[in-house]
């Protein structure tokens, strides 16, 4: 059966954001493949994740090149869409990938030189089925190569034709401070900054990374906003059997320690007393932050994923 887009998904409450001093606005809750859309997962629970996420006004999906498992499976997994669902509406998608971290083996398939980013957009490109993406992001800081050689590589893509805006992800302060300058005076802004921000952890404000991208017109999108899923309510009463905890997939039992459950406690009880859960009053913190456009969710299922757009619908 054809798709058909809900053609009210732009009535249906989505809330959209300007990005820094650009153009680009985007909504508030966006869709992340970084689980849940690799080689692994059932393609019929990504495609149902993507449709319900488009019909509810979810514009932009966040890629990786290594997103998976395996490497590279999240973004073949969003090229079969592209030819399934959303070739017809792919002027209304706001799509983006990475490069950064280990991709690929010998000492080209990493990091931040030009030879790794160029070479990792063309694979991106081909798995995602696309002649474009709207961002590409430098995926972290790479400390050995010079800022220049990364940044350069930034532009000539956007110059290229094959990203449209460019962000990075995870540098540290002055780096980030630098690569504003540097992109602007190249004509190709930084359009946004993509840090781990929750209730949890605080770092981009703590360090100055929000407030220099609100004063310097830069967006910023939080990734990791419920803390791998401690700020969903899912531990309140120990560490389920099938959790990530459990698993030591991303989260260790050693982690969750009575200081921490009291916290998290608390923090539940205030949410339930304005009549929300725990999960929508951590997003809802995040969007109240100043200078943040939008928060990066994942999903495993599509009501987990209407939970977690109550935070602005």
């Amino acid at each position: 059966m054809i798709y058909q887009a809900d053609e009210h998904r732009y009535d249906s409450g989505m809330q959209y954001n300007r990005c820094g001093r650009s153009g680009v606005l985007l909504p508030k809750v966006s869709l992340g493949f970084w689980h849940n859309f690799g080689s692994v997962d059932p393609y019929e629970r990504s495609r149902e994740i993507v449709r319900f996420a488009f019909d509810h006004g979810v514009t932009h999906l966040d890629l990786a090149n290594n997103y998976g498992p395996v490497y590279g499976s999240a973004e073949e997994t969003l090229g079969r869409l592209m030819d399934d669902d959303l070739r017809p509406y792919r002027d209304e998608l706001f799509i983006s990938t990475k490069a950064g971290y280990d991709m690929w083996p010998g000492p080209y398939g990493n990091w931040g030189s030009r030879k790794y980013l160029m070479a990792s957009l063309d694979q991106s490109l081909r798995r995602m089925h696309l002649d474009y993406v709207d961002l590409f992001y430098s995926h972290r800081y790479d400390p050995d190569t010079p800022l220049e050689e990364t940044l350069q590589a930034l532009v000539d893509i956007v110059h290229s034709g094959k990203a449209l805006y460019v962000g990075i992800s995870r540098w540290p302060l002055e780096a980030t401070r630098f690569a504003i300058d540097y992109l602007r005076r190249r004509d190709t802004p930084l359009l946004i900054y993509q840090g781990r921000l929750n209730m949890l952890d605080r770092e981009p404000i703590d360090e100055g990374i929000l407030q220099l991208c609100h004063d310097e017109g830069v967006g910023f999108i939080s990734f990791s906003p419920l803390a791998q899923g401690l700020l969903t309510g899912r531990y309140l009463d120990g560490i389920p059997d099938d959790s990530r905890m459990a698993k030591a997939k991303f989260l260790r039992p050693d982690m969750l320690t009575d200081d921490l459950l009291s916290q998290l406690r608390q923090w539940n009880d205030e949410a339930a007393a304005q009549g929300m859960s725990l999960a929508e009053r951590a997003l809802r913190w995040i969007l109240e932050q100043q200078g943040v456009t939008s928060v990066l969710v994942g999903a495993s299922s599509t009501r987990q994923l209407e939970q977690n757009l109550h935070c602005v619908m």
